[in-house]
């Protein structure tokens, strides 16, 4: 039945394979109009066999037309194999194979394996890596059953002399042996590799034995798999079968052809394994009707991407080159540019711009070709400026999309014990309603973090959020002003809906599948609103149909994972759905294109960007895996990792050989220099050889400057330092000591927070930190004073410590801060006692938190100062010490004396006049800061006077001067609330260094200065 040699075919790099691929099959098919549709076609995948149909659409100009039967080799199905069968050899006998196992069912059945193993070795590991580990081996025996390889060998693979992890690895691998071939024969299920091996060899069968009446055409495959190759022998020798090769190389000798069957990294390796599967020499497979010989590009690629030891013999193509192949391969690099960019984000932005300018030229179509999903993403978001949609074929992983992100959001949320964050973006994410209306959330939300969540962070749950709405109705500063009734509300709608899910958190080990189905109940009452279900909102749209389907999967092979603590349920509903996709059907811009290397190989544009050309990334690392060594790959009898290699050089040179096409790379990757792709290198270096290194268009100038000008405005608007002039009027009458500081070094922050009323909102769940922790030390030093002002207590070490445990207590610490601050507190205290031994006998009183005020008269009327003195020390001889307590840095004596930090010197000032509650005026004897660490230095005592430092009481009035000074100067209206006006002096946290945009004015100043 066979005939005399197989019928094979090549469309050389060069041609537009899918348009020329439907114009010989026309041909072939004459004038009959249904002619077409006796034929079988066999495609790579599913993406050939769409482009294949647009491109039949394109040549009968929209015609209504039957096509060919077409099948995609990388997908078929038993129902396409039954149809080949024609009843004639029984689909009993042919097609009874198992079903495949769905990727989500086969995890779910080598998960346990996994944690079995891992028991027996003694070891462990969380749902979601066991899980990801299961996924590694899915894939390695995929790869096992494409190559059909003999698992048997695996024993023998490690001798003892190797490491031993490799000695764990054989024994890990013995769940593929041994463990596995059980589960397939107990749950009558196959690997997708195996059972498609099994059907193509069942299509090969079929056909040899009887022969299908219509032509069968396998098209754009090289054969890389097994089976594949012997379906596409057999296809070659049927009476009407034909076998047609993208881009075959013809212009090799036969010793060049040898090199390239022992080359796997070569383009034409995986051609050259199947040419000898078929014994047919290159030179002896003819062109295509309708196809083009090989363009000059392509050759001067296959040139350039000899094996190694062919380049030697550029110098003599060089040698033997005349004027008519000078020309040639000027023609060659015609249309062919080059950019290197200066990292990542050039590259994007240069790309984005070149698919932009493409549009401006009517019915041009353009598409990116690169396997960096990273870059895809990029140039993704830069055409977004334009609200250009590209279409991209890779699509967008699921679990981005706005169902399974919620989803995410939700058992987040519940697993973390509603940590303010997690419960924010739950609430904030646009699917969440409550039942209500989203307006109406989204303020209730902005209610919650504002009063609930901002500050120190509640305790889990919903018992920490109820307590700290407790805390905070009973709380002086907000008893009036907070939304209590509204926040009780929306903690008690809360509470209810999410019961299901918190229920089962709350249990130690759960199923997966009662997880699973108390989050997807949680979610729909989540999303429902006032007007429309939450099923409804959920599932709408292409995402939703998608999230539906993948759920549904999730579902059914739930029952075979074990049980999980529900803590890991979020990392393992990530790990189960990872990798899985949303390819959008519409919306997509329909002349700008994302593709992979694979696409492009049958698909033509009119401009083609290859990107991401770095050794690394395109093509990327040989990577044996992490499973076997190299050695133990090829005594087992899989692929060495360089036949990835060969696989893209073929795209690339497939691409390559388009009219017009733009290489690109980044010279940086990660902040690291980046190599340029080895078939960049091979082309320059060839290029050099051959005189044409000028000839190729590098216009890397332009690409700098393009990328430069994308985000410039066309137009800057200066941006002056603020100074605002408030009325007088509205000028602060009223500062504390403290607030003057900032006056001095930072007037703009003063007028924002003084005059126009900001203050920076705290940090959302703000961990304790040391401005906290200061405040905690002035709380409890305060106690121990006011308990025991004239005489220490015998236990005073125990009093000081229950006071200051007490002081942690109401603050509603949590124990593990309270322990970190332990150390540091214990120290401290030690300190402070021992100083404190040491003075009380020359003081009658120790005063702490004194309020004071100071009135001054000034030229915009009465300003009046207040301050809380930290400790007033009633010294015996009449005098009074003031201590400032520092639990930070202390200021510099430089600043001190040039007035910038008159904090002291100002309490001086009211304690001199008498402006300390309950204290008579008293001469100032020393002004002393101490600087409360707790660190290896736990303290220390800095006095303002002694040595050559003024008295006391001269600081005082000195301090009084400069403050009426100022006051003075601000009390005319022309003088401007300017922002830090000294840099050196510039105060060390500035909470409104952003709204008074210091780095813009700044940068300004410089570039002028």
């Amino acid at each position: 039945m066979s005939k005399a040699g197989p019928q094979v075919f090549t469309i050389p790099a060069g041609n537009n394979f899918v348009e020329v691929l439907a114009a010989g099959l026309s041909r072939q098919a004459g004038d009959a109009p249904l002619a077409l549709a006796g034929f079988t076609l066999l495609l790579p995948n599913r993406r050939a066999v769409q482009a294949l149909r647009e491109a039949f659409l394109r040549l009968t100009d929209g015609a209504p037309t039957l096509l060919p039967r077409m099948i995609p080799l990388g997908d078929l199905e038993a129902e396409e194999l039954a149809l080949e069968s024609g009843g004639s050899l029984g689909a009993a006998r042919d097609l009874a194979l198992p079903p495949a196992a769905g990727s989500l069912q086969r995890l779910a059945l080598l998960s346990p394996l996994v944690s079995a193993w891992m028991a027996q070795e003694g070891k462990s590991l969380p749902a979601a890596a066991t899980l990801r580990l299961a996924r590694a081996l899915a894939l390695l025996i995929d790869e096992a059953e494409t190559a059909e390889i003999d698992w048997s060998r695996l024993e023998d693979l490690v001798p003892e002399e190797l490491a031993a992890h490799w000695q764990t690895t054989r024994r890990f691998l013995s769940i593929v042996t041994e463990a596995w071939p059980g589960i397939e024969a107990t749950t009558g299920l196959l690997g997708p590799a195996a059972r498609r091996r099994l059907l193509l060899d069942a299509q090969a069968a079929l056909w040899q034995e009887k022969p299908p009446a219509g032509p069968v055409i396998a098209a754009g495959s090289t054969g890389s798999i097994p089976a594949v190759a012997r379906l596409l022998a057999t296809v070659a020798r049927l009476p009407q079968g034909q076998v047609v090769l993208p881009g075959l190389d013809q212009a090799c000798s036969s010793l060049l052809w040898e090199e390239i069957e022992q080359d796997p990294s070569h383009p034409q390796y995986g051609l050259a394994q199947l040419l000898a599967q078929l014994k047919i020499a290159p030179r002896a497979v003819p062109l295509w009707p309708e196809a083009l010989p090989e363009s000059n590009r392509a050759g001067l690629a296959n040139l350039a991407l000899r094996p190694a030891p062919a380049t030697a013999s550029w110098p003599d193509v060089a040698k033997g080159v005349n004027e008519s192949q000078t020309d040639r391969w000027h023609q060659a690099l015609d249309g062919l540019t080059w950019y290197d960019c200066a990292d990542p984000r050039a590259e994007a932005c240069l790309i984005a711009l070149l698919l932009r300018q493409s549009l401006e030229t009517a019915g041009k179509t353009a598409a990116l070709v690169t396997p960096d999903r990273g870059l895809a993403r990029r140039v993704a978001a830069e055409l977004a400026r334009w609200d250009i949609a590209i279409n991209d074929s890779a699509g967008q992983p699921l679990l981005e999309t706005p169902p399974l992100a919620f989803l995410r959001l939700l058992a987040k949320a519940v697993a973390e014990e509603l940590a303010p964050e997690a419960l924010l973006a739950l609430l904030k994410h646009p699917l969440t309603a409550l039942g209500g209306t989203r307006a109406r959330l989204a303020e209730d939300a902005r209610l919650l973090e504002r009063w609930l969540l901002r500050g120190p962070r509640p305790e889990p749950g919903f018992a920490g959020l109820h307590a700290a709405l407790s805390a905070a109705r009973k709380d002086p500063r907000l008893r009036t002003a907070g939304p209590w009734d509204r926040l009780e509300d929306l903690l008690a709608r809360l509470e209810v809906l999410l019961d299901p899910l918190v229920t089962l958190s709350s249990k130690p080990s759960v199923p997966l599948a009662e997880l699973l189905d108390a989050q997807l109940q949680t979610a729909e009452a989540l999303a429902a609103s006032d007007s429309e279900a939450g099923g409804s909102r959920l599932w709408a749209g292409e995402a939703g149909e998608a999230a539906v389907t993948a759920l549904a999967e999730l579902r059914e092979a739930a029952p075979d994972l074990a049980d999980l603590a529900p803590v890991d349920y979020p990392a393992l509903f990530d790990a189960l759905l990872e990798g899985q996709v949303l390819r959008p059907r519409y919306g997509l811009h329909p002349r700008l294109f994302i593709w992979g290397p694979l696409e492009a190989r049958l698909q033509r544009c009119d401009l083609l960007i290859l990107g991401s050309l770095n050794e690394g990334v395109w093509p990327a690392l040989p990577d044996p895996g992490p499973w076997l060594s190299r050695p133990m790959r090829s005594r087992l009898g899989l692929p060495a990792p360089e036949r990835r290699i060969g696989q893209a050089a073929h795209d690339l040179v497939q691409a390559l050989a388009a009219p017009e096409v733009v290489l690109t790379r980044a010279q940086k990757q990660e902040g690291a220099p980046a190599l340029p792709a080895r078939w960049l290198s091979r082309l320059d270096a060839l290029g050099q050889v051959l005189g044409l290194r000028d000839a190729l268009q590098r216009p890397q100038a332009q690409a700098a400057a393009w990328v430069a000008e994308f985000d410039r405005p066309q137009a800057v608007a200066p941006c002056p330092p603020p100074a605002p002039r408030p009325p007088v009027a509205a000028r602060p009458r009223r500062l504390s000591v403290t607030q003057i500081e900032t006056w001095l070094r930072n007037p703009y922050g003063l007028y924002a927070r003084a005059v126009l009323g900001l203050e920076k909102l705290p940090d959302l769940a703000e961990d304790p930190g040391p401005a906290l922790r200061g405040q905690l030390i002035h709380a409890a030093l305060e106690a121990f004073v006011k308990a025991y002002p004239e005489t220490l207590p015998t236990d005073a070490e125990d009093r000081l410590a229950d006071l200051t445990q007490s002081v942690l207590q109401e603050a509603g610490l949590p124990k593990s801060q309270i322990l970190l601050w332990q150390p540091r507190l214990q120290r401290l205290l030690d300190w402070y006692l021992e100083i404190e031994a040491q003075r009380r006998a020359a003081i009658g009183e120790v005063r702490a938190e004194v309020s004071g005020r100071l009135e001054l008269a000034a030229p915009g009327g009465p300003f009046l100062l207040t301050a809380q003195a930290d400790r007033l020390e009633l010294r015996r001889d009449g005098g009074l010490t003031l201590v400032d307590y520092k639990t930070g840095a202390l200021p510099t004596q430089k600043a001190i004396d040039a007035g910038l930090a008159p904090q002291l010197p100002l309490e001086g000032a009211i304690a001199a006049a008498g402006g300390f509650q309950g204290l008579e005026p008293r001469t100032l004897a020393d002004l002393e800061l101490w600087k409360l660490a707790g660190g290896r230095e736990p303290g220390k005592i800095k006095a303002l006077t002694g040595g050559k430092q003024p008295e006391a009481g001269d600081q005082a009035a000195a301090a009084r001067a400069g403050l009426e000074a100022l006051i003075a100067r601000f009390d005319d209206p022309a003088t401007p609330y300017l922002a830090q006006p000294r840099p050196g002096a510039a105060p060390l946290y500035d909470d409104y260094a952003h709204l008074a945009r210091l780095a813009e004015w700044r940068a300004a100043v410089a570039e002028e200065s």
